[in-house]
């Protein structure tokens, strides 16, 4: 029988493991839940030879000895209050032994068959049902998509939550072929083809009634395909501008900018930062009856009354530039562009601005004033840029602290002097959230934005007309009013909406 060592380790607190991390899926795959629910344990985490088990009673010989055989492994009990305990419990076993179930029913000849998975195979109870539970529990948890990534020996199951990734279970790598064509089935792909990456769409109705729309990808890696589903829930496609996050001089400042009946509004950020969620907030703000809004997206995330929406597609022709060289002819009022990508695309864009049309779009940039010169460098003229560019928003996206168990903390000196610098407040504890069920043990639930406003003054334009340099354009545009994405961020930090860390990780700071 595998040793038991009685004494706790003093290596973490498992109430901080508990609260803090996400428990392994191979270390809660090792102890199923009725033997952990029995002995009030849960599992933590392997290491070598080892697994960390959280218990009411550590010292329970017999629950250890069980704990021991079931696992095969040497058992280093932790200390927990049984409220944590049922909490992870609860949390974690949630389906997975469902999928777990179904997984199994999985007859071996699908592994044998490889690549070459029939469709009979794909389209069974068991693989459509494990899918339909793993859609099921990322919905639940509020994830955004959902990874399938083979690895050597198993399928990683991985959601993102809140923006960041989580492990959530493991599967055998003999089931990474039938799901995967599953969701092929689902989208409308090409089943066969196992090499090229493809792209596809379909949507479910989850147990809670919600209907989801799935954006998929797949591609090939050295251990198989892998696949990348994002999550689109309808209800909450539409967000109002008060919902992003915006400092209430800020959203006036921006509200502002969208009264202006033409020129152009550009959006910057990285993947992920929420650029198509404020254009599409901006575009519900606007008048979609006395307007003709037509927009070009690739690809078309939500569906929207009385807006016209034209999806991309290169194989037709119809790309960012084509596209809106045709929505030209159709009479509009607002345009909004998915994404300013090429030359091509910001020319026809900035004549549109110049022509009477109100146009918004996303452009790649670190911040508010990196759009100004991300326009020069695509080669438009700096009298153009100065009379079509209406303002420019930089933003970011942070989680937000869990509102059910927040607690005070101090914080390294790090934080403490970087909220200083940008507040002039000198504060050593700040509100975290210290880990609960309802935000997946995390601290945080929900995100919101960072926003770093630049609108086009006279000053401004007369700057790029006679050459200016980047950092006398931040420096006036300050002088002016506009807050920096590190200030917004430490702002929500004292009005205790984020954390200082989510500043400084996500926040790109310019001197």
């Amino acid at each position: 029988m595998p040793d038991i060592n009685t004494e706790e380790t003093q290596v973490e607190n498992p109430q901080a493991r508990l609260r803090k991390h996400l428990i392994q899926p191979e270390a809660l795959q090792l102890i199923p839940e009725p033997l952990a629910r029995k002995h009030a344990a849960i599992p933590l985490e392997i290491s070598g030879n080892v697994l960390h088990v959280a218990m009411v009673n550590p010292s329970d010989i017999i629950a250890l000895e069980a704990l021991a055989t079931r696992s095969q492994m040497h058992i280093v009990p932790l200390k927990a209050s049984a409220a944590e305990i049922q909490e992870a419990l609860d949390f974690n076993y949630q389906s997975y032994e469902e999928i777990e179930k179904q997984i199994s029913s999985i007859s071996l000849d699908t592994a044998e068959t490889g690549p070459q998975v029939k469709l009979d195979t794909v389209t069974d109870a068991p693989v459509a049902k494990a899918l339909a539970l793993i859609i099921d529990e990322a919905v639940k948890a509020r994830a955004s998509d959902i990874h399938l990534q083979p690895q050597e020996d198993k399928v990683l199951v991985r959601y993102r939550i809140d923006g960041t990734l989580h492990n959530m279970i493991s599967l055998p790598l003999m089931t990474a072929s039938p799901l995967i064509s599953r969701i092929k089935v689902l989208a409308n792909m090409n089943i066969a083809d196992h090499h090229r990456p493809q792209d596809g769409q379909f949507s479910v109705r989850t147990k809670g009634g919600q209907s989801i729309d799935i954006r998929v990808g797949t591609v090939a890696t050295v251990h198989g395909e892998m696949a990348a589903l994002r999550l689109l829930d309808k209800s909450r496609a539409v967000m109002s501008l008060s919902d992003l996050g915006f400092q209430s001089e800020s959203l006036a400042k921006f509200e502002e900018m969208l009264k202006i009946p033409y020129g152009m509004i550009l959006v910057s950020g990285p993947t992920g930062a929420g650029k198509t969620t404020t254009l599409y907030a901006s575009v519900n703000c606007l008048d979609c009856v006395g307007r003709n809004i037509i927009t070009i997206e690739d690809p078309v995330e939500y569906r929207f009354k009385d807006i016209n929406q034209i999806q991309v597609n290169p194989r037709a022709g119809l790309t960012f530039a084509s596209g809106l060289r045709s929505i030209l002819r159709l009479d509009p009022d607002v345009i909004l562009v998915g994404e300013i990508r090429d030359a091509e695309t910001a020319r026809i864009a900035v004549q549109s601005a110049l022509t009477g049309h109100l146009v918004l779009s996303s452009i790649h940039a670190n911040d508010a004033v990196g759009v100004v010169f991300r326009l020069l460098d695509l080669g438009i003229e700096p009298f153009l840029v100065a009379s079509a560019l209406i303002g420019a928003i930089a933003q970011r996206m942070v989680r937000r602290i869990c509102p059910n168990c927040t607690q005070f903390t101090e914080v390294n000196m790090v934080e403490q002097k970087s909220y200083q610098k940008e507040t002039g407040d000198e504060r050593q504890e700040f509100l975290y959230g210290s880990g609960c069920s309802s935000c997946s043990y995390t601290g945080y639930y929900g995100r919101t934005g960072l926003f770093e406003i630049l609108q086009i003054s006279d000053e401004i334009r007369a700057m790029l007309l006679s050459g200016t340099t980047a950092s006398k354009l931040r420096h006036q545009a300050i002088k002016e009013g506009m807050v920096p994405l590190g200030k917004d961020g430490m702002l929500k930090v004292k009005d205790y909406i984020t954390t200082p860390v989510e500043v400084l990780r996500n926040a790109y700071s310019v001197d």
